[in-house]
């Protein structure tokens, strides 16, 4: 059975709005939420970027029900997998089996912060697939040494460990990564109605849940939600592997004056007030293969479109 979920955009909002988000989120009626980890928001306009572990403890202790994930952690640079799996497997505890665990090859966004060197896309994949043997090590709660050709371990134990491995889905955005992540995850991670991704996955042997985000922007009109997308969401619409290549917000917002207005109206973020929209692009993703589905309100305006899909999507899609 499809469920459906909301994004908590780091990017946008504070950690204390974050966490009433997702309280909202489970009164709404999403079956989760998802929330991003990033050090830096993409443009300024966006203004936040809490530490997502910490905020990830206090939705735990905030909600009853609702199941969580993050997507996605890229645990091979900015932190050593050491520390990403001691955060995930205390989180899990927390969340007692309500936790996924999104994993990616990252973004040079995020990842260039401690000065190391930003690799190309293939040894971040060897890298992404060793932290992922570390950390499935260490939260066995054996004690554990490594000596790999990214990473040393030596003599590491958590004590605090979940009863099963927490649940660990691989990001992919193209055919060969959505083939590894058939081997290495145990489900899928997209953005975007891409059917070729889940079709790639499936017949790689693939077998766990695939879950997209879409983006949207819920306004009172059309032009409104458009603006809101313009400020606030102009990375969306910078073509290419930018997105994974650029490293401050400055460079985001120097690439975004390419971006215009109908670029924004003429693209894939559904804008505006007719649910019907809304409607149709969650059954896009859907009849494209994925089976969990969540949904990114772009700007301040969270209220607003919790209380919209709570009237008028969610009973819609189920």
């Amino acid at each position: 059975m499809t469920q459906f979920g909301y994004t908590l955009s780091s990017e946008e909002h504070g950690p204390t709005e974050l966490v009433e988000y997702a309280q909202r989120a489970e009164e709404v009626g999403f079956d989760f939420v998802s929330i991003s980890d990033h050090f830096h928001p993409w443009v300024s306009a966006q203004g936040e970027s809490p530490f997502v572990w910490s905020t990830l403890g206090a939705i735990a202790t905030a909600t009853d029900e609702i199941e969580v994930g993050v997507g996605v952690t890229c645990p091979t640079i900015r932190i050593h997998p050491v520390n990403v799996a001691h955060a995930v497997a205390t989180v899990d505890v927390m969340f007692d089996d309500r936790f996924t665990f999104g994993v990616g090859t990252g973004e040079n966004l995020n990842e260039h912060v401690t000065g190391e060197r930003w690799p190309e896309h293939s040894v971040r994949l060897e890298m992404l697939e060793e932290s992922m043997d570390v950390m499935r090590k260490l939260w066995t709660g054996q004690t554990t040494s490594h000596y790999g050709e990214h990473y040393t371990v030596e003599n590491a134990r958590l004590y605090t460990v979940p009863d099963d491995q927490p649940t660990t889905i691989a990001s992919a955005f193209g055919p060969q990564t959505a083939r590894w992540a058939a081997d290495h995850g145990d489900g899928i991670w997209c953005s975007g109605p891409k059917g070729e991704i889940v079709e790639e996955y499936r017949d790689a042997g693939g077998e766990g849940p695939a879950y997209t985000q879409l983006h949207m922007c819920y306004a009172e009109s059309e032009d409104e939600a458009v603006d809101t997308v313009h400020e606030y969401w102009p990375n969306g619409s910078i073509p290419g592997e930018l997105g994974q290549e650029l490293p401050t917000p400055a460079h985001f917002q120097q690439a975004a004056q390419l971006v215009e207005r109908e670029d924004i109206a003429e693209g894939s973020t559904v804008t505006g007030p007719d649910p019907q929209a809304h409607i149709d692009s969650i059954e896009q993703a859907v009849d494209a293969g994925y089976d969990h589905v969540y949904v990114h309100q772009i700007g301040p305006e969270q209220e607003q479109a919790l209380e919209f899909y709570e009237e008028e999507v969610l009973p819609a899609v189920r």
